[in-house]
């Protein structure tokens, strides 16, 4: 058997986090068995669906690199299929027109709600005769469920899961307007596109038992059903936005590298003894749903952040050149030339040892495309007191007659610490202020060596003279 998985959003909004670990559970679970991951795009709801949300689920997806293996499915543009289907069982007796009307479904569900019942339908058109339909009344189709016995679902994280079927009202699947429900639609796409194994949040698992009926009626073989644990904040509520970033485009702005994302979701509800950092590679190699908790995730945003430092210090450096020369695009009053982006990235190994997030890096590499004169804050202003100044002086000449290479120009500073009695980092830190505008920079050494003999001493010049 080809395992086949599938990722179902509903594009109604943006691709939230816990969808993105839903996605990437089912890709590496596809991968960890040679198998297929499949993308659909659960667009039944027309009134909600929105262009805007299909390509933000997209780019998430792309973003965390989660191809799919073929190109997404439409539920929208197989309702034919949905109906085609609904008409089969019919046929076959395992299902019913209802007339029953709206105002009828109202006074059912107060009465059933008055007498402390669940509100739901009560069956009243299941065995009733169709020649007693009301004229002018088009009707649904519902699902005649079995009264008698359990649905017994054996979920590959839950267990073994059921329901008595006395507790579940024959749904609709095809609505009074002819449009499929989204449970049933749900059914025979599962069906038609061959999915194995049915990998989603157990927010659903409600709708399994359901779902189950419509797969035994049309005696389909079920595929395989692994319903997640959700992903609440800190607090253990439900995560929402007061909890911070909930969409994976929000992670995405906000700096993460995608591989960080991934690594943290993927340790979010599953583990492998006490490994923390697991890559792409690895990830496909250890995966597997066995190892998936039954308990509820809580986010926690320190230790993703902590993570995506320890994923920035090992990425590549001209990637990260990239990635911090786009940010800075969007920064007013610098400088993206050529010989910018050459300084950045000559220092980036030094900036990425500070970082936790691109934004971190972005910003702290900011000061390497500044125009003179560079604006100072605060505690870099205080800094460049009259006698710091003086010692900037006396320190230019010293390194205007190095070759500006680090080594040199640590050598310089040390000689010259030594000769004047001043201690290193008395001069380091108005240097670091005169050169950055900030108190905080890579090694005085290499900050220099970045900016270059003509951009550093004039730097320094302008501290001087401020």
């Amino acid at each position: 058997m080809t395992i086949r998985t599938r990722f179902a959003p509903s594009p109604t909004g943006l691709l939230h986090i816990g969808g993105a670990r839903t996605a990437l559970f089912n890709f590496l679970f596809s991968r960890h068995h040679g198998g297929e991951f499949l993308l659909r795009i659960e667009d039944t709801d027309r009134q909600r669906s929105t262009e805007a949300a299909v390509q933000a689920i997209l780019d998430g997806l792309a973003w965390l690199d989660l191809a799919p293996d073929a190109p997404p499915v439409f539920q929208s543009t197989r309702v034919a299929r949905h109906v085609e289907v609904a008409q089969a069982m019919l046929e076959s007796g395992h299902a019913y027109r209802c007339y029953a009307t709206a105002e009828e479904l109202r006074r059912m569900r107060e009465a059933a709600v008055a007498e402390g019942r669940s509100p739901r339908y009560d069956g009243s058109w299941r065995d009733r005769d169709p020649a007693e339909a009301p004229a002018g009344i088009a009707p649904a189709i519902r699902l005649k469920t079995p009264e008698a016995g359990d649905t017994v679902v054996q979920d590959l994280v839950q267990g073994e899961v059921r329901v008595a079927n006395a507790e579940l009202d024959d749904m609709i699947i095809l609505r009074s307007d002819g449009t499929p429900t989204y449970l049933h639609a749900v059914v025979v796409d599962d069906h038609d596109m061959a999915i194995s194994h049915v990998i989603r949040g157990d927010d659903h698992l409600t709708n399994t038992f359901r779902q189950v009926q419509i797969f035994r009626a049309m005696g389909w073989e079920l595929p395989a059903f692994a319903h997640l644990p959700m992903i609440h904040g800190a607090d253990g509520a439900k995560l929402s936005k007061r909890h911070g970033a909930v969409s994976v485009l929000e992670f995405r702005d906000e700096g993460f590298l995608p591989e960080a994302l991934c690594n943290y979701l993927l340790r979010l509800g599953w583990g492998h003894g006490d490994a923390e950092i697991i890559d792409r590679d690895a990830a496909i190699a250890l995966f597997d749903i066995d190892a998936v908790g039954r308990a509820a995730s809580r986010m926690d945003f320190a230790k993703l952040t902590h993570l995506n430092g320890v994923y920035l210090r090992q990425a590549d450096d001209d990637r990260l050149t990239r990635e911090t020369l786009d940010r800075l695009r969007a920064m007013p009053g610098l400088n993206l030339d050529d010989t910018a982006a050459g300084r950045i990235r000559s220092l980036m190994p030094g900036l990425k040892e500070r970082a936790k997030t691109l934004v971190e890096l972005a910003n702290s590499a900011a000061f390497l495309a500044r125009e003179r004169p560079l604006p100072f804050d605060a505690k870099a202003a205080s800094l460049l007191t009259p006698m710091a100044r003086s010692l900037l002086a006396e320190l230019s000449p010293v390194l205007a007659a190095t070759d500006f290479s680090a080594p040199a120009v640590d050598q310089a500073l040390r000689r010259y610490a030594e000769t004047s009695g001043h201690k290193l980092g008395a001069l380091a830190q108005p240097l670091r202020a005169a050169l950055t505008g900030s108190t905080t920079s890579p090694g005085i050494d290499v900050t220099l060596a970045a900016l270059g003999r003509e951009e550093a001493l004039a730097r320094i010049a302008a501290a001087v003279d401020r």
